[in-house]
C-alpha cells in the first residue's frame, strides 16, 4: 500500500482565523485529523465530508494520550495510506514535540511536511496590548518552558543567564509554577518590581489578563483563581499594556455568539461580530435545496408566465438568488417580466435584486411582510396578478392578505429548507460550560431546526439548555417562534435587517459592561 503524508500545523495562538491559508489547505484534504486541547475545535468544520478526528489533548493534570502513543499513531495512520493533519496550538516547533513526531516519521520513511503556526508567544501578549519587543525597553526576547516540574526546570533552564537577560521573557504554560519561576528570577537578581502578566486563553473570547510584579504575582494568581492554559511576560515591555491595549476596548471582546443561519448567509452577521470584536460560533442549522415534484412542475408553470405579471413581490434574498437560478434552468429572459414592478421586502433583498440589474420600489416601512403591505396596499388594485417567489416555509400571511383585496396570486416555491445541524461535540461542551452567551436567530426555521438539532444531539431539554443564553432574534417573526418554542426572547432587532441585530449585540454588551 502506498505511504500517507503527514502534515504537522501549527493552528495558531486560539482564535480560528489566525491560521494560516496553507493550514487551512492542509485541513481540507485531510483524511484523518489528529488535534490537541490548544487547537480551536472549530477549525475542525474546515475539514473535508467525512474526515476522521481524533482528539489527543493534553493537560496538566489529564493526557488522553502519551506523546509516544501519538507519534506511533501518525505512524500509523500513514502506513495505512492515509493524509493525515497533526493539528497542534501555536507554532509545531515552539515545545510542539514536533521534532518526535517528524523523527519517527523519517525512521518509517514516511513523508511529512512541518507547516508554521503562529506562535502564543507572541501573539497572545500581543492581543493583551503587550509588545514582546520595544525600543525602549527590549531588544530581545526569550521564550522558556514553564510546563516541568521545579527540578526539571533547574535542569532545563539555565536561571542565572535568563535572569540577566535584557530583553523579555516569555513563559509557555507556567501557570501552576508561577511562585517557583518568579522566586527563582528574584533569587538570582531580577528586581521584586519587574512587571509581569499573565494572559490566559489569549485571542479567544475567555480572554483574561492579570498584572502584577515578581513579587506578589503568585498571590494575584491564587486570589484570582487564574487557571491555565496561560502565557507569562515577565519584563519592562508589560507596563506598555495600559497604553497599547486594544482587544478588550471592541465592543463585543469576551462574547463568544452561536450563528444559525445557513452557511451561505452567516458570512455577513458572522464578520460584523468578528469586526466587534466576538467570537463569531457558526452551527448552521440549515441549508436551501431546490424543489422536488410537485413543487418544482408548479414553479415553472408560474415562470412560464411571467410576462403576465403585475407585481412580482421578493420577501428574501434567497428567493432572489433562487429566482434567477430558475431562469438560468429553463433558458427564460428576464425581459419577459418588463410588465411587472417589483417589491422588495427590505435592504438586502433590494440589494440582491440590483446585483441582478433589476430596480425595485421604495423600501416599506418596516422590513416585513405587514409592514409591504401597510406600505403599497393603497396601489394594489383587485384583479391584478402578483408572483411571490418564495421558499417552502414562508409564512401564509402575504398571499391571503393579498387575496382578501381581491388579488390573483401564484406563488412559486423557489427552494426548500432543509436541515443541516450535524452533531457538534463541541457545542455541547460550550453550552454545558455557559461559554456561549448569546445565539442569533434570523428566521423561525432556524428556531424550528436548532431546537431539533439539539434534541437529535441527546439534549434532553433544549430549553433548559439555552437558559443561560441570551437569545437574538431578527425580527418579531422568529421572536413569536422562539417564544413559541418556549425559549426567553432577550434582545430583538429594531428592524429586520442583520445590522440592526448587531446593533442590539452591542447594546446588550454595553448594559452587561456598565452592570459590572
Amino acid at each position: 500500500m502506498v505511504k500517507g503524508r503527514v502534515y504537522l500545523v501549527g493552528a495558531g495562538p486560539g482564535d480560528a482565523r489566525l491560521i494560516t491559508l496553507k493550514g487551512l489547505d492542509c485541513l481540507a484534504k485531510g483524511d484523518v485529523i489528529v488535534y490537541d486541547r490548544l487547537a480551536n475545535p472549530s477549525l475542525l468544520k474546515k475539514a473535508k465530508p467525512g474526515a476522521e478526528k481524533i482528539y489527543v489533548g493534553k493537560r496538566t493534570d489529564r493526557h488522553t494520550m502519551k506523546q509516544e502513543d501519538i507519534n506511533q499513531l501518525l505512524v500509523d495512520l500513514a502506513l495505512s495510506g492515509k493524509t493525515v493533519v497533526r493539528l497542534k496550538g501555536g507554532d509545531p516547533t515552539i515545545f510542539g514535540r514536533v521534532g518526535e513526531e517528524a523523527g519517527l516519521l523519517r525512521q518509517h520513511g514516511i513523508p511529512y511536511e512541518i507547516i508554521p503556526g503562529i506562535t502564543a508567544a507572541i501573539s497572545v501578549p500581543a492581543y493583551a496590548g503587550i509588545p514582546v519587543t520595544h525600543r525602549d525597553m527590549a531588544s530581545s526576547v526569550s521564550i522558556i518552558t514553564g510546563h516541568e516540574s521545579p527540578d526539571k526546570l533547574d535542569e532545563a533552564i539555565d536561571w542565572e543567564r535568563v535572569t540577566n537577560a535584557t530583553g523579555t521573557l516569555v513563559f509557555m504554560m507556567g501557570v501552576a509554577k508561577i511562585g517557583y519561576i518568579s522566586g527563582q528570577l528574584m533569587t538570582h537578581g531580577k528586581s521584586p518590581e519587574t512587571p509581569v502578566a499573565l494572559i490566559r486563553w489569549g485571542t479567544r473570547a475567555e480572554q483574561e489578563t492579570l498584572v502584577g510584579t515578581l513579587s506578589d504575582i503568585e498571590q494575584k494568581v491564587l486570589e484570582a483563581d487564574f487557571k491555565p492554559p496561560a502565557v507569562i511576560v515577565v519584563g519592562e515591555v508589560v507596563q506598555q499594556r495600559e497604553l497599547l491595549k486594544w482587544a478588550e476596548t471592541m465592543p463585543l471582546f469576551g462574547s463568544r455568539i452561536l450563528v444559525t443561519r445557513s452557511r451561505s448567509q452567516a458570512s455577513g452577521l458572522v464578520h460584523q461580530i468578528e469586526e466587534l470584536g466576538g467570537e463569531a460560533y457558526e452551527y448552521p442549522v440549515i441549508d436551501f435545496a431546490w424543489p422536488q415534484g410537485e413543487a418544482l412542475q408548479h414553479t415553472q408553470e408560474a415562470l412560464g408566465q411571467l410576462g403576465t405579471f403585475d407585481w412580482t413581490i421578493f420577501t428574501s434574498v434567497n428567493g432572489v438568488e433562487f429566482f434567477f437560478r430558475h431562469l438560468l434552468e429553463t433558458g427564460r429572459d428576464i425581459r419577459s417580466m418588463h410588465k411587472a414592478r417589483i417589491i422588495a421586502v427590505g435592504p438586502a433583498t433590494k440589494e440582491a435584486l440590483r446585483q441582478h440589474g433589476l430596480t425595485s420600489e421604495e423600501l416599506p416601512g418596516t422590513f416585513q411582510a405587514e409592514g409591504l403591505l401597510e406600505t403599497f396596499g393603497p396601489v394594489l388594485q383587485p384583479g391584478q396578478k402578483v408572483l411571490l417567489p418564495r421558499g417552502d416555509l414562508a409564512r401564509s400571511w402575504l398571499p391571503g392578505e393579498l387575496k382578501k383585496l381581491g388579488l390573483e396570486v401564484v406563488e412559486a416555491v423557489m427552494y426548500e429548507t432543509v436541515p443541516a445541524g450535524e452533531d457538534d461535540d463541541e457545542l455541547l461542551r460550550l453550552l454545558g460550560k455557559c461559554a456561549i452567551h448569546a445565539v442569533t436567530f434570523t428566521s423561525s426555521s432556524t428556531v424550528t431546526y436548532f431546537m431539533k438539532a439539539l434534541r437529535n444531539m441527546g439534549v434532553e431539554n433544549p430549553v433548559q439548555a439555552l437558559d443561560k443564553v441570551t437569545v437574538a432574534c431578527i425580527g418579531p417573526v422568529t421572536a413569536e417562534t422562539a417564544k413559541a418554542a418556549g425559549l426567553h426572547v432577550d434582545l430583538m432587532a429594531e428592524e429586520a435587517t442583520i445590522n440592526s441585530l448587531v446593533q442590539k449585540l452591542v447594546e446588550w454588551k454595553a448594559l452587561q459592561g456598565s452592570q459590572q
